[in-house]
């Protein structure tokens, strides 16, 4: 069972961010930006997904596998331009980020309990990112990315922040 994504998958700190939105929102860019930062792409723009055991695993198809298209410049080819360790074969889906513009209509405070999206029967973190001039969506990414991290090793500092404040009273 494959299904293929609009989107990039990069490794961040070992979390696998699936980075999703519009296109020309800027998911490339974004990634181009992580791999700078050190971090591993697995795949951009189409990303097969599969389910493996009770995982979501994402990989690129072979004929686009190293390479990204940066608007403006053309294809790039990651393995050339930044070597073997800035790429990764397969990659989890740990995480999903959907980029979309920001909207003064939508409502954007962080909600108690985490959203989720459905793939292939597996449920899977997704966070909405609203993209404003000035943002840095890259460092936002690798802040998830650590947060994810930190969540599931037990610690909430929402959780934590609530208790300060119920000690406070």
């Amino acid at each position: 069972m494959e299904k293929i994504v609009h989107g990039d998958l990069v490794d961040i700190f070992g979390v696998g961010v699936l980075i999703v939105g519009e296109s020309a929102i800027g998911k490339s860019e974004t990634a181009l930006d992580l791999i700078q930062r050190g971090h591993r792409l697995t795949a951009d723009d189409a990303v097969v997904l599969m389910k493996r055991d009770d995982k979501i695993v994402g990989t690129a198809p072979p004929l686009t596998r190293h390479m990204m298209e940066i608007r403006g410049i053309g294809i790039i080819d990651i393995r050339a331009l930044y070597g073997v360790a800035a790429l990764k074969l397969e990659q989890d889906v740990d995480l999903i980020v959907s980029l979309e513009e920001w909207s003064p209509e939508k409502d954007y405070t962080p909600k108690k309990e985490p959203e989720y999206e459905t793939v292939f029967g597996i449920q899977i973190e997704k966070l909405t990112i609203p993209i404003r001039p000035g943002r840095n969506i890259p460092s936002i990414l690798e802040v998830a990315a650590s947060n994810f991290r930190l969540c599931h090793l037990g610690y909430n500092a929402m959780t934590e922040l609530q208790k300060r404040l119920k000690t406070d009273d």
